[in-house]
């Protein structure tokens, strides 16, 4: 007999049953209809991706978050005994085998198999093209409250298109998907080229990167663990004083720019940054009335390489939750694949956050959680012949329709059944009721009964 194994799943992953999965479709569902009121088709990318697509295009630490995948089969078939024992022993030799034999990776994002995606399907597609694509990918990071292994992205991107508007319109909707949801939302904007100006203002360009990854943890660890950081980078005292005015600033987004402005004069690329923020905030202002709060964040950085313009980060503002929403422009991603030139901009819903944050709010319409909305009820195998074609006619009609399967079980059963499952109406039938030509019709929230003929049942219930 086989040993009982003590069922359990991977650490950062879950479960979601029924009502769980009702409620993530509704996220689902909420930013496909935004995404294609803007223009934006859907695709899919495998779970899987070659490693060279997605090493190196992370970061440091995003390459060490990557899940590596060993070959399928029999991989150390063509490595013989005494090479795997020398490699194992030899320093660096593990991770050479290991190189070996894991040619694969599960996807960290969707915007670099997207950028893959663009590049090798660059002739059947219209430019600009907008995608949307709503996917799962997997981080090997440390679980923690909000921090998945495993969690879905809702990537909006638009590729072939150097114009800001496309940012607007990623703002409208990150605006209109939260409306809709009923979450308030701050929507934090930076711009990269910022970044790189000031790097460049306080005689440190080479620290670039290490620079917006420190900044980046400012939330997390506090601005004394981030000079820290940045010292251990390589910031002297003097670079650290002049930085940490620009960490500090505070005012209205307008006043915001203006300073930064003149800060960064010297720097060409860091004033290019800054008239990109103001033409944005100047087009939203013309173009919509935000519910959302747009803020111009100075420490925002995004810790990931490929960014190079416009960069948003999305903050519920009622619960205590990391970012909601992240994203940015790009414009030399699909450059590593053989394709310079193509400048593109995206968004990312995160939808696992997403999901924790209307959980607590309590903010999913009961309706979307309602699975079956009638159940008939029988006393016997003749009350179900009686049921049978009108349940088919309900659906037929669009009403989520059941029969209690077992003819003439207790009725105790079957409506603990319909209680269990939340369903809102039972349609009871018994001798009476198939001699009159109708059913008992039950409201099982209000507990209100009354006798409706058949041919009248969908009308009642629509």
């Amino acid at each position: 007999m086989a040993q009982q194994v003590k069922p359990s799943i991977p650490k950062g992953t879950r479960d979601f049953g029924p009502i769980e999965m009702a409620k993530r479709n509704y996220i689902f569902n909420t930013i496909k209809e935004v995404y294609a009121l803007y223009g934006y088709q859907q695709i899919e990318t495998p779970s899987m991706e070659n490693l060279s697509t997605l090493m190196g295009k992370y970061g440091e630490e995003g390459d060490k978050l990557l899940f590596k995948i060993l070959d399928s089969g029999n991989f150390l078939a063509d490595v013989k005994q005494e090479e795997l024992v020398n490699e194992a022993g030899v320093p660096d030799g593990t991770a050479r085998l290991a190189a070996r034999i894991c040619e694969k990776g599960l996807r960290y994002d969707l915007t670099v198999p997207f950028a893959r995606f663009v590049t090798l399907h660059k002739d059947e597609l219209s430019f600009p093209f907008k995608r949307y694509q709503i996917q799962p990918v997997w981080r090997a990071d440390r679980p923690q409250k909000g921090r998945y292994r495993e969690f879905f992205q809702c990537d909006a991107d638009v590729v072939g298109s150097d114009s800001l508007l496309n940012e607007v319109e990623l703002i409208q909707i990150i605006d209109q998907v939260f409306n809709r949801f009923g979450v308030r939302v701050a929507i934090k904007m930076n711009n990269r080229k910022i970044l790189a100006g000031i790097a460049e203002v306080i005689g440190a360009p080479e620290l670039l990167v290490d620079i917006t990854v420190a900044i980046d943890k400012l939330d997390k660890i506090g601005l004394d663990n981030v000079n820290a950081e940045l010292r251990e980078k390589g910031l002297n005292e003097e670079q650290l004083a002049k930085l940490q005015p620009i960490i500090k600033l505070e005012g209205k987004n307008e006043e915001k720019l203006a300073t930064i402005k003149e800060v960064l004069a010297a720097s060409e690329t860091g004033v290019k940054g800054v008239e990109e923020l103001e033409w944005i905030l100047q087009k939203v202002k013309q173009f919509s009335t935000l519910t959302a709060q747009l803020d111009i964040d100075l420490t925002l950085a995004r810790g990931l390489n490929y960014y190079t313009g416009a960069i948003f980060e999305v903050k519920a503002l009622d619960v205590e939750i990391g970012s909601i929403t992240g994203g940015g422009r790009y414009d030399n991603l699909t450059g590593v694949f053989g394709m310079p030139g193509m400048s593109g901009v995206g968004i990312s819903f995160g939808a696992d956050r997403i999901y924790d944050v209307l959980n607590q709010l309590d903010l999913y319409p009961k309706e979307t959680l309602q699975a079956t909305q009638l159940l008939f009820v029988t006393f016997g195998e003749a009350e179900m012949d009686y049921a049978l074609p009108l349940l088919s006619q309900m659906r037929q009609a669009g009403i989520r329709s059941e029969i209690y399967p077992e003819a003439g079980a207790k009725m105790k059963k079957q409506m603990g059944y319909a209680n269990q499952k939340q369903i809102p109406f039972v349609a009871v039938i018994g001798s009476d009721e198939m001699a009159n030509g109708e059913v008992a019709l039950k409201n099982m929230i209000t507990g209100e009964q009354q006798k409706v003929k058949c041919e009248n049942l969908v009308s009642h219930l629509h």
